[in-house]
């Protein structure tokens, strides 16, 4: 049964990475375009030579761009697949549909919404190239205070609710992770490396777009592969258990 929940789960991360494709596309690449054109208008004022086109830009709107959006997707999709398998039944008495819409919200806010809040999307030119490493580090470090804050939120969560009822044990969890991540964002330096003629316009659209193809892939997971699901899963609060037997 984990097997065909896998292969569902890559084919819908599929799907959704189609669907993240045509939106980048649209809305994404021509902020892209326009970023570059700045970053070699800004490098012509400068004095400096052009950089060598490695990768055509229509290859990397177009099949690179596919590519990138679909593997990563399909990943994505397995992943989602696996820890559905393994909290369905176990985290809440929710079906599959639910269990697969909470899992989605859960993972769109932890691994996509509250990092981006701290480190967001930068559109070319925008960043210095020696602090790529040290971006990405503090980037990977909000990501995992996310998640490890979300697991013990839901784990605190769980207990609060067997004491308080599952709405009180579930808004004090909430405002214990809200806490928790307000602290580690003030702790952990901000990054401020946008040029001072760069189009504010541009920047917020491109971060808005950047989040809004997180938003595309996992209400895709959360919305069809819990309805594929749904029909192969026993939906009881014991479903993690007969999905074990199967």
């Amino acid at each position: 049964m984990v097997g065909r929940l896998l292969l569902r789960g890559m084919i819908v991360g599929a799907l959704a990475g189609i669907l993240v494709f045509a939106f980048a596309h649209i809305f994404g690449e021509p902020l892209v375009d326009w970023a570059i054109g700045f970053e070699e208008k800004a490098a012509q004022t400068a004095g400096e030579a052009p950089e060598p086109e490695i990768v055509s830009r229509a290859t990397q709107a177009g099949i690179g761009l596919f590519t990138g959006s679909v593997i990563f997707s399909t990943a994505i999709g397995g992943l989602f697949a696996l820890v559905f398998s393994f909290v369905y039944g176990r985290v809440s008495p929710l079906g599959a549909r639910g269990t697969a819409a909470l899992l989605a919200l859960a993972a769109f806010v932890t691994i996509s919404l509250v990092p981006d809040i701290k480190y967001p999307a930068n559109p070319p030119a925008i960043g210095n190239s020696e602090t790529i490493g040290a971006r990405t580090e503090l980037f990977f470090i909000m990501i995992v205070a996310s998640v490890v804050g979300m697991m013990v939120a839901v784990g605190f969560g769980r207990r609060l609710a067997a004491r308080y009822g599952s709405w009180n044990g579930t808004i004090i969890a909430g405002i214990g992770y809200l806490v928790f991540i307000a602290l580690i964002q003030y702790l952990l330096p901000s990054i401020n490396e946008v040029p001072e003629q760069f189009s504010a316009v541009v920047l917020w659209r491109f971060r808005i777009t950047s989040l809004g193809m997180h938003a595309i892939l996992w209400t895709t997971l959360g919305l069809v592969f819990g309805a594929w699901a749904e029909h192969q899963l026993p939906q009881t609060r014991y479903g993690n258990a007969a999905l074990r037997r199967a």
